[in-house]
């Protein structure tokens, strides 16, 4: 079980070259960033179900990219790395990574763990992972039984998402519901919301907070959103 697509994050073009016609040949869409920041800047940075990333990169360093990372997706994380120190598994392991491979390794090595780490990902995901939310309490609920206290407008937003069903909520319809008619004004004040909702959640659940952004559209709820 392979993922369907996979973010490729090395500056080394020999092996990005090599391992990622290996994975095309395997049916993966991939897609190489040779630097960190060019990932964080794609149009959908969160969005691969699997990342390579080596950990001596230009832009921002790989520890601290896995913990961006895992801060907004829960997709499997393999490092493959030419950096060696009796701390680097460890190091890694604790920003959030699934694995270490040191350098040189076997392209058939990596895709052996790709595979299982894609393996245990999916039964992960077959669990319960609904979110609820609470109207008459005004919390919300994480999957994993924190509680999340809501204030009047993050119901309301919350309210938009359970509408969409999994969808994207436009800027323009949280706009709307909300019930300003500066635009602007609410633009700044919605990206507010959403970004102190994000964090008290963060705070409250181990979680991985599913609310992210759509650039240039709006926001999605990307778990099964329910409502008591």
């Amino acid at each position: 079980m392979l993922p369907k697509t996979i973010a490729l994050v090395d500056d080394d073009a020999d092996f990005t070259d090599t391992f990622a016609a290996f994975l095309r040949r395997e049916g993966v869409e991939v897609r190489v960033f040779a630097d960190s920041n060019d990932l964080l800047a794609s149009e959908s940075p969160f969005g691969w179900d699997f990342y390579v990333i080596d950990l001596m990169l230009p832009g921002v360093v790989g520890e601290e990219l896995i913990r961006i990372l895992r801060r907004r997706t829960d997709a499997g994380v393999l490092v493959v790395s030419g950096k060696v120190g009796a701390s680097t598994f460890a190091t890694v392991v604790d920003a959030g990574a699934d694995m270490y491979l040191e350098k040189p390794v076997s392209m058939e090595q990596i895709l052996l763990v790709i595979r299982a780490l894609q393996r245990r990902a999916v039964m992960r995901g077959q669990r319960d992972q609904s979110w609820v939310v609470d109207l008459r309490a005004a919390q919300l609920q994480a999957p994993d039984g924190a509680r999340v206290e809501l204030s009047d407008t993050d119901l309301t937003v919350l309210r938009c998402f359970l509408d969409a069903e999994g969808g994207v909520v436009t800027r323009d319809t949280l706009i709307q519901r909300l019930g300003r008619d500066n635009t602007s004004t609410l633009d700044n004040t919605l990206h507010a919301t959403i970004y102190r909702l994000r964090r008290r959640i963060e705070k409250a659940s181990t979680s991985l907070v599913p609310l992210q952004s759509e650039p240039r559209i709006g926001y999605v709820f990307r778990a099964p959103l329910k409502s008591l």
